[in-house]
């Protein structure tokens, strides 16, 4: 291969990631279709299904779960409908305290138990809870339900050392109430039904398997999805193909592609110890190949690198399980104009 093509070749794949981002960008913003597609193409099968009752706390894994507006359900196990607050009411995550992911949740009917290594496990019941106050994320007001001083003492002993300076607290409604972050709304798909309980951004995630295994290619230690706390794992399609899919169906369950995940330093916390990677990583690769160059959209993404995309439930509640199988919408032709041009 001679110089010249060898270095036109470089540079597509060097350019490939951040291309994608300008081609989904255009094509989000000139395509908007409101309806499903009525063909469809099968890119893989769900590989992975996790709900995060408590955000920034541990996993559940779990065979089968309902898909409703707010997100991942099951009796009273919710997606992120519980999360921790400081004494001001302000979201407390795992960036700023790491060993948040080693508390294990489980839910029995309704009663919510956490474990941690070294503490007696501490359990309340969400039916039980009374009483509403204003907690937030992000800057954003959010209802919540206090858990109780017991729950609020465990949490700030395991975290803090100390007897105070946490609460639990429970999402009361049923539906979302935040409006889109200021900073999102450059992502034209971006719809306040979408925003959840407690998430940082919308009420879904889903990884692709074959981009984290590309991941692991450029980075010494490898990372799993769970690095990325998705509710949806896939596998069987192509590294990142996922950038450029738009209505996406796992089983009988349809969703859009509103964004692309903006990853922060969460990313660099073993989900298994609770400590932060002293490299930075897998950030700091992440930020050389998958950040978004688009003049539009950076100054709101602020440098941030992306990993998975975030989706909207665009149909009725269903039930997606395990091995399912994950389909992306065929594009459709476009229809011609009634008045053929001059």
């Amino acid at each position: 291969m001679d110089r010249t093509r060898l270095a036109y070749v470089s540079a597509a794949v060097v350019g490939a990631g951040t291309a994608v981002f300008f081609v989904w960008w255009w094509w989000t913003k000139r395509h908007q279709r409101h309806r499903p597609p009525s063909k469809w193409r099968k890119v893989g099968e769900l590989s992975d299904l996790i709900c995060f009752p408590v955000k920034s706390l541990g996993p559940i894994r779990v065979n089968s779960m309902e898909c409703t507006m707010l997100g991942l359900k099951s009796g009273w196990m919710r997606d992120r409908t519980l999360m921790v607050i400081d004494l001001d009411g302000q979201f407390v995550t795992g960036r700023q305290m790491p060993r948040m992911v080693q508390v294990s949740p489980s839910v029995a009917g309704s009663v919510l138990t956490l474990k941690a290594p070294g503490m007696m496990s501490v359990s309340v019941d969400l039916a039980r809870l009374r009483g509403r106050f204003r907690a937030a994320v992000w800057g954003q007001a959010v209802p919540a339900c206090d858990c109780g001083e017991e729950v609020a003492r465990w949490l700030s002993r395991f975290l803090l050392q100390e007897d105070t300076g946490l609460r639990l607290v429970y999402y009361p409604l049923d539906k979302p109430s935040r409006e889109v972050r200021s900073k999102n709304q450059v992502f034209p798909l971006t719809d306040s039904k979408d925003t959840g309980a407690y998430p940082d951004a919308t009420s879904y995630t889903l990884e692709n398997e074959a981009s984290i295994a590309d991941l692991n290619t450029r980075i010494e230690e490898p990372v799993t999805p769970l690095h990325f706390r998705p509710n949806f794992v896939v596998k069987g399609a192509e590294p990142l193909e996922e950038d450029t899919w738009d209505w996406i169906k796992i089983g009988n369950v349809v969703f859009r592609n509103v964004k692309p995940c903006t990853r922060c330093i969460f990313t660099t916390v073993d989900p298994e110890t609770g400590k932060k990677n002293p490299k930075i990583e897998p950030l700091k690769t992440l930020r050389k190949y998958r950040e978004i160059t688009d003049p539009e959209i950076r100054p709101h993404t602020l440098g941030s690198p992306v990993m998975g995309i975030h989706l909207g439930l665009r149909g009725p509640n269903g039930i997606v399980r395990l091995g399912d199988p994950v389909y992306v919408g065929v594009p459709e032709e476009p229809e011609p104009p009634l008045v053929s041009p001059p």
